[in-house]
């Protein structure tokens, strides 16, 4: 069989977390990353020196891990670790049982007894008024080891293997010294600064490819000329004052070629253009960088010639616009996404076995062709691995062993696949839009982000006018560093988490650094900025990604909408709404809708896949109780939409039921009865998970649950009287 060759490329990111007013970063990201991916992700390899990859890392990011290890880097959660826990006052205790158990908990907190402990000596869902009465409980040394688990958590398993300080403090589990966390501290710092030197290393030994990406991580598209959103989009709704600086993004491009170069020695050879985001005007920007590859997701390729077969997606293609000519490769979505957000919570094995069947139905699909074939996987670098058990370590390992040891496989860097094998088919033009949805539907179109975009023009154009009325200035230190801040505004992170797309446990905090990095322009010329950038742009018309029920409801269970008002009073979650750092786009769930009555918890499931399709006969619908504990109701589908199964489990045993049905849509009931509620049960916490022959590949709401009251006869009286 020919060799399939395989580049995999980690992309890794973070956004500009100073605030310009003062210095301080506002969130801690950067420094936790470095000690739990950006290095250990690379030194990896010198366990398989038959795998070759590809590593994008972002300029912003670089900076500020060089600042970190500089000791010029500061942010308020290293403070209050570095802080005594005997002088924390009131305020510095509540802000650290807020923050400090920020982390996956199933696994970076869960499986650490002591971390688990502070966990559930704070509590699981506590609000912010709780904390004040909570943080009174806490002794001296819960802070001192809450202090030093927060960071010791974020430390790789390679850590605890390879330094003698880290594996000695996770076997000491608790009690820690004050000596202790300073020593953790450094440490982590430490390793700020050996990443760009382990990658810089790997790289000069042929080992690696670094590329990189415009330098603060704008859409570039967006940047060069707001109305590119139209030609994937066309029914849109732009923002009210049209932004067209293709300028920028040239500048983006070039910024980032000059900083690369500084910290590798040498000019980069590749890009990844921010989100996969491409556009016509913006291709003759890369070649007049120098760069000679690009990549970005199958769905652009797809949408730009619909005539091609699947089987051409694996190879590298010459981009030709008029003229101006670059190397584009295209991701595989599936495969990509499969490592993402599928495999989380599957075993290894089967994680690897599943990516390898993957792999070799492409080696058949491809054998024909007369090339040598290429798979391009291109995913987040970082973020995923925090829902890896042991951080996805026992995944990676094997996967690259099982790859090294296929005699049919081979890894590659995207350069050096393209040296071997040039195009032999070119493109000329390029269909724009982004790896996600193939639009720039999550940084344009919702009220938030377009507000957010006329707030940058605003800014930008009074920075244009006050250099017009001062020209003797264009060159002074306040406008290089004005220019600085629009920069840093044009980066795609802030319109991430605008709109009902995405939501973190910060989404304030990125709205005010948005707001912070424009009024700083104003600041720094010494003119008093806009009242308006002082007032949140986010929850401007946000739509709630879950509506709570708010009366009982009685659906007829059919598997048909048999009218609009059966479902209208109950709870809705909608699939699309749900993402955090990470956007997974190809789902088998739509939305879900969950009610109930003072008989039943009713569930509706909406699906992006008809019932009647083949691949409904591999799949179960689980609604899955976090309380309370051990209890699950299953539903299976036959292909056209017979239930094959449904059975509830609690801790009485399994029980055959039969109230579900599948046409349209999927729709069960639950006896509340059969659920055996505890007496002192007065909420129900549940998700919904999807499991392909019995391996989990979806689960909603992701990283959350949804949590309903008991029902009971007080839940309608209460709704009524409000």
């Amino acid at each position: 069989m020919k060799k399939l060759s395989i580049a995999f490329l980690w992309h890794q990111h973070q956004p500009m977390y100073k605030n310009p007013s003062n210095g301080m970063y506002e969130l801690p990201w950067v420094r936790l990353h470095a000690t739990k991916d950006y290095y250990d992700t690379v030194a990896i390899l010198d366990e398989f020196p038959a795998i070759q990859a590809t590593f994008n890392m972002v300029p912003s990011l670089l900076m500020q891990l060089s600042e970190y290890a500089q000791g010029i880097a500061r942010d308020r959660y290293l403070d209050l670790t570095l802080q005594s826990s005997t002088n924390l006052t009131i305020d510095d205790k509540i802000f650290i049982l807020h923050n400090f158990f920020m982390a996956n908990w199933d696994t970076m907190i869960d499986p650490y007894p002591r971390y688990k402990q502070l966990l559930d000596k704070r509590g699981r869902n506590t609000t912010d008024s709780e904390l004040k009465r909570i943080q009174s409980y806490f002794k001296a040394q819960d802070f001192l080891d809450l202090q030093v688990w927060f960071n010791l958590s974020w430390m790789d398993p390679y850590w605890r293997t390879n330094d003698a300080l880290i594996k000695t403090l996770y076997a000491k589990g608790r009690d820690f010294t004050e000596e202790e966390k300073h020593a953790l501290i450094k440490k982590q710092l430490e390793i700020c600064g050996l990443v760009v030197k382990k990658y810089r290393d790997m790289q000069d030994q042929g080992r690696i490819e670094v590329s990189t990406t415009p330098f603060y991580h704008p859409i570039l598209p967006l940047l060069a000329d707001t109305n590119n959103a139209l030609g994937s989009t066309p029914q849109i709704t732009l923002p009210q004052k049209r932004f067209q600086h293709r300028e920028d993004a040239k500048t983006q491009i070039m910024k980032a070629v000059e900083y690369y170069t500084s910290a590798f020695g040498r000019p980069p050879r590749g890009m990844w253009p921010s989100e996969g985001s491409v556009a016509d005007d913006v291709i003759p920007l890369f070649p007049e960088a120098g760069i000679q590859w690009i990549a970005t997701d199958e769905a652009i390729l797809f949408r730009s010639d619909p005539s091609k077969p699947r089987k051409k997606l694996y190879q590298p293609y010459l981009l030709d616009v008029m003229g101006n000519k670059v190397n584009i490769v295209f991701r595989d979505h599936e495969l990509s996404d499969a490592i993402g957000f599928v495999y989380t919570r599957w075993n290894a094995e089967a994680a690897v076995a599943d990516f390898m069947k993957k792999i070799h139905y492409i080696q058949e699909l491809t054998a024909d062709l007369p090339y040598d074939p290429l798979v391009s996987i291109i995913l987040d670098g970082e973020n995923c691995w925090e829902y890896y058990a042991n951080d996805g370590w026992d995944f990676l390992r094997l996967l690259y062993k099982t790859i090294s040891e296929t005699s049919s496989l081979r890894t590659t860097t995207i350069s050096g696949f393209l040296e071997n094998n040039p195009p032999i088919d070119t493109l000329h033009k390029i269909w724009p839009g982004s790896w996600i949805n193939g639009n720039y539907g999550i940084w344009i179109g919702h009220t938030e982000d377009n507000l957010a975009w006329n707030y940058l023009a605003d800014t930008r154009k009074f920075l244009t006018t006050y250099i017009t009325a001062h020209p003797e200035k264009k060159d002074s230190p306040e406008v290089k560093a004005a220019w600085e801040q629009i920069y840093i505004a044009e980066g795609s992170d802030w319109n991430w988490w605008y709109g009902d797309d995405h939501s973190s446990g910060n989404d304030q905090m990125f709205d005010y650094l948005f707001r912070q990095n424009l009024i700083s322009v104003y600041e720094l010329l010494k003119e008093k900025a806009p009242d308006h950038l002082y007032k949140a742009i986010k929850g401007i018309m946000c739509k709630r990604p879950t509506l709570e029920p708010i009366d009982f409801i009685s659906p007829t269970i059919d598997g048909l909408v048999s009218s609009y008002f059966e479902w209208q009073p109950a709870g809705f979650y909608q699939v699309g709404h749900a993402g955090g750092s990470m956007h997974q786009v190809a789902t088998i769930v739509n939305a879900f809708y969950y009610g109930f009555d003072l008989q039943n918890l009713y569930c509706r499931v909406d699906l992006n896949l008809p019932l009647k399709s083949a691949e409904i006969a591999d799949l179960c619908f689980k609604l899955a109780f976090l309380m309370p504990k051990e209890r699950d109701a299953s539903v299976c589908v036959e292909p056209g939409g017979k239930i094959k199964e449904y059975i509830l489990s609690t801790p009485q045993g399994k029980e055959q039921l039969t109230t579900a049905a599948a046409q349209k849509i999927l729709e069960f009931a639950i006896p509340i009865e059969k659920l055996s509620l505890p007496a002192d049960c007065s909420s129900l916490e549940f998700c919904l998970v999807v499991l392909r022959n019995n391996l989990e590949v979806e689960r909603w709401p992701y990283a959350s649950s949804v949590v309903i009251p008991k029902p009971s006869e007080d839940f309608i009286l209460k709704n009524w009287s409000v």
